[in-house]
């Protein structure tokens, strides 16, 4: 792994601005961290616990993941996402909620998905899961923002909270495969697997070499991704958290690491 964390070590001093990035080789158990105590601000990183903590519901009987729910005009918030197009009234279950939630990054869908679960269920599933400086407060994109925290999560913990994803520890082994999967059809692109998209297979049929199951989060200021890295019988655990890095230049020196990534989990 040491040729890869200085690889990884090169792009970042490249780049400026402060890293926060933890991986984990599930092969070797090889562990890396640079920065991974250091706090940031969360954008749409925080996604993943909000997902964990609505399947932590669902367990509990809460609901069902067949409810529906309807849209209404007062929940439209901006940012990423379709539901703020769409007309109030739609009804949605609670799964394509939260399925909008993660593979568009949806805002309005987040938003309906904190309200169902409730803020304290999301706090107590991120202290289940031992995320202890990584913190949930509030909604997304709301104004006026009254807000009594900020968003924060660190590297260590987000990988921590994957690891726990891929081994199944978390609410059930069924609820794990499914929040994975979720994960595998995000459709924003341009961070950890940008350059790998490039050189998928143009004949339809082919399977690619790699799947990441990953989500993204980004606002002025910061860019994040954080997933699961599946190269053949390989697999890596990578939380990439970044601040004060050119919000044009991020998502290319991001891309840089996952490419890193694939060629060490290739090897």
């Amino acid at each position: 792994m040491k040729q890869l964390t200085n690889n990884i070590q090169a792009i970042t001093e490249k780049a400026g601005g402060t890293w926060g990035i933890a991986l984990k080789d599930l092969n070797t158990k090889e562990t890396w961290t640079s920065n991974g105590d250091e706090l940031f601000y969360a954008a749409s990183v925080i996604k993943v616990p909000i997902l964990v903590a609505a399947y932590t519901a669902f367990d509990d009987r809460e609901f069902s993941l067949s409810d529906t729910v309807e849209l209404r005009k007062e929940e439209l918030v901006g940012g990423s996402g379709v539901l703020q197009h769409m007309t109030p009234g739609t009804k949605l279950t609670i799964y394509d909620i939260m399925t909008l939630m993660i593979i568009q990054s949806d805002n309005t869908a987040t938003n309906i998905a904190i309200d169902l679960v409730g803020k304290e269920k999301i706090r107590e599933t991120m202290k289940v899961m031992g995320l202890e400086k990584s913190k949930f407060y509030n909604k997304l994109m709301v104004v006026p923002a009254n807000l009594d925290g900020v968003n924060q999560v660190t590297a260590s913990e987000m990988t921590s909270m994957l690891q726990q994803l891929v081994a199944g520890d978390v609410v059930s082994m069924h609820a794990c495969e499914q929040m994975i999967d979720m994960m595998k059809k995000q459709q924003l692109q341009n961070c950890l697997p940008g350059r790998l998209t490039e050189q998928d297979s143009e004949i339809i049929g082919v399977p690619n070499e790699w799947e990441l199951a990953h989500k993204t989060g980004s606002i002025s200021g910061a860019c994040h991704d954080i997933g699961v890295f599946y190269v053949g019988n390989r697999a890596m655990i990578a939380s990439v958290l970044s601040k004060g890095v050119d919000d044009f230049q991020s998502p290319h020196f991001i891309s840089d690491i996952g490419w890193e990534i694939y060629h060490y989990l290739k090897k």
